[in-house]
C-alpha cells in the first residue's frame, strides 16, 4: 500500500511536466546562450506566457543606437511583464566575433538591461530555432534590428523593419496589444 502511494507523488511531478512542455508554445523551444555568461536561457521556462520584443541586433549597424529606445521600452513595460530579447547576428556582418566586444557595446555603450544572447543566426537553414519559427509566423529580418512584437501565446502578431524606432506610436500599439493578450 505505501508504494502506491510513494508513485503518486512521482506520477503527478512527471505530468506537471509534460503539461509544463505541452503549454510551451514552438517558438519557445529550446535554449540560447546568454551574452557574457556561462547559462543558457531556457526560452520556454524564462519566457513561456509573456509578450515579448524580440529584436535581431548587431553592435557596429547604424540602428545601434536603438538599442536605448529599447531599453527605454523595456524599463517602461518590464513591471507589466514585457520581456526584450536582442539576439545579435553576424547575418549582415555588423557584429563582433568577439562576444565580450558585443557585451561591451550592449552593456556599457548603451546601458542594456534586457536579455541579450551570443551571436546567432537569424535567417535561413542555420538560423536558430527561435529565428526559424519567427519567419515561419512573419517574416525573416531583412536588415538588423527588425523587431517582432509576439503575445502571450508565442505568436508573432507584429513585425517591424530597422527603420521603425522603438518608440514609434505604431510599435508602441502593437506592444501594448501584446500586453493586453491572453496566456
Amino acid at each position: 500500500m505505501l508504494m502506491r502511494w510513494l508513485a503518486v507523488p512521482a506520477l503527478l511531478v512527471a505530468f506537471s511536466g509534460w503539461a509544463q512542455a505541452a503549454e510551451c508554445p514552438d517558438l519557445l523551444q529550446g535554449s540560447l546562450p546568454k551574452l557574457r555568461a556561462k547559462e543558457s536561457i531556457d526560452l520556454c521556462q524564462r519566457f513561456a506566457g509573456k509578450p515579448l520584443v524580440v529584436v535581431n541586433t548587431a553592435s557596429f549597424c547604424g540602428f545601434a543606437p536603438q538599442f536605448k529606445s529599447l531599453e527605454a521600452l523595456n524599463q517602461r513595460y518590464k513591471d507589466q511583464g514585457l520581456e526584450v530579447i536582442g539576439v545579435p547576428s553576424n547575418d549582415f556582418k555588423q557584429e563582433s566575433k568577439d562576444g565580450e566586444e558585443t557585451a561591451k557595446v550592449c552593456y556599457v555603450n548603451y546601458g542594456v538591461t534586457f536579455t541579450m544572447t551570443e551571436p546567432q543566426k537569424v535567417r535561413g537553414d542555420d538560423a536558430t530555432h527561435l529565428f526559424k519559427i519567427i519567419a515561419k509566423q512573419s517574416t525573416a529580418p531583412k536588415w538588423n534590428f527588425y523587431k517582432y512584437v509576439v503575445d502571450r501565446k508565442g505568436k508573432v502578431i507584429a513585425n517591424f523593419s530597422s527603420l521603425t524606432t522603438p518608440d514609434d506610436p505604431e510599435f508602441i500599439e502593437a506592444v501594448e496589444k501584446a500586453l493586453a493578450s491572453q496566456p
